[in-house]
């Protein structure tokens, strides 16, 4: 099955100043929403395969979108994300079935490699309501300078019968980092930890 999309939205937001000082080169955050519909809404089903399948096309899908709006090369991608928001006749388990199984795979690809875990959160929501995109390293999870998020809102989405999925991929950390910790010049991407 493949998703039955209803919206497309694509944003790059960026940071080109923090606390009165100038950062260059900024900051740049890419984030790509599909609003689907939910092919389990209003009913109970023990096999979520066909959310699953989806998860798979919107990862490739939503990672190249970012990919492209930061007009960057695949593996200039320094971190990743991803969310979903279900509407009120989903439940939870359909944001996960998205998410975990098989979306992390085609993301990895559009941004080359890819070696730590993708971080995700999920909720249940309505129109107009925020997703938080939680980022970190795409391949080494102690880079903490890479530690953060995006916030996705749509006016309109997602609707009861519907799912909002999410990618977000930078390519930078936070503005100013300077709490410690391995940074990304240093990381080796090997075991996705450093």
């Amino acid at each position: 099955m493949s998703a039955d999309i209803r919206k497309l939205a694509v944003w790059v937001e960026e940071t080109h100043t923090e606390m009165g000082k100038t950062i260059t080169p900024a900051t740049r955050k890419a984030v790509a929403v599909a609003v689907i519909a939910n092919p389990y809404a209003g009913r109970y089903a023990d096999d979520l395969s066909a959310l699953i399948e989806i998860g798979a096309e919107l990862g490739g899908l939503l990672g190249a979108r970012c990919v492209a709006a930061l007009g960057i090369a695949p593996g200039q991608a320094q971190s990743y994300g991803k969310a979903a928001m279900v509407g009120e006749g989903g439940e939870l388990e359909h944001a996960a079935a998205i998410l975990h199984p098989k979306l992390g795979a085609p993301l990895r690809a559009a941004v080359e490699k890819g070696a730590a875990l993708v971080p995700s959160s999920k909720k249940m929501g309505g129109p107009g309501q925020v997703l938080d995109v939680p980022l970190g390293h795409k391949d080494a999870a102690y880079v903490r300078s890479h530690f953060d998020g995006i916030e996705v809102r749509l006016n309109d989405a997602p609707r009861a019968g519907e799912i909002m999925v999410a990618v977000a991929v930078t390519d930078s950390g936070r503005p100013l980092p300077r709490v410690g910790g391995l940074t990304h010049a240093e990381a080796e991407g090997k075991d996705g930890l450093r």
